[in-house]
């Protein structure tokens, strides 16, 4: 297939498509016109590269695990075992990650809570009912910590 049917099939625009190849990741074949003559299996491989992608995963790191997935996005253990402390390292980058956008989220629940509704004068202007609680600034002060 071409690329831009492998575009179609997999929502991955032509211009990434190219990217993922000049990164390693892709590996089409070239017919003697130079086209790139992409297989069913390319359509697996950028759904792997996408949700490794998503995880946050680098495209070199991703480069060194695709050779170790099989079909349906699971990883051979064994081809893999050299790669264990570049994941547990990439898997605790993404759980500091995690926690990061849990405080964010706190944070931001606490501004929702904290703005009350707001009383719309007869002119049309807004006027805040109440001030936030004086404890917010603590609250933010402990998310950036």
């Amino acid at each position: 297939m071409r690329i831009g049917d492998l575009s179609r099939r997999t929502g991955v625009s032509v211009r990434l498509l190219r990217y993922y190849e000049e990164q390693g990741l892709l590996r089409p074949l070239r017919r003697p016109s130079g086209y790139r003559e992409y297989l069913e299996d390319d359509v697996r491989t950028v759904q792997n590269i996408r949700t490794l992608l998503g995880a946050g995963l680098s495209t070199r790191t991703i480069a060194a695990l695709l050779p170790c997935m099989v079909d349906d996005g699971q990883l051979l253990a064994p081809a893999c075992s050299g790669m264990l402390s570049d994941l547990q390292r990439e898997r605790e980058r993404i759980d500091r990650a995690v926690a990061d956008l849990q405080s964010a989220r706190a944070v931001l629940d606490t501004i929702m809570t904290a703005t009350l509704p707001h009383d719309v004068a007869e002119d049309g202007a807004c006027h805040a009912a109440e001030p936030a609680p004086a404890d917010f600034e603590a609250l933010l002060r402990g998310a950036h910590s």
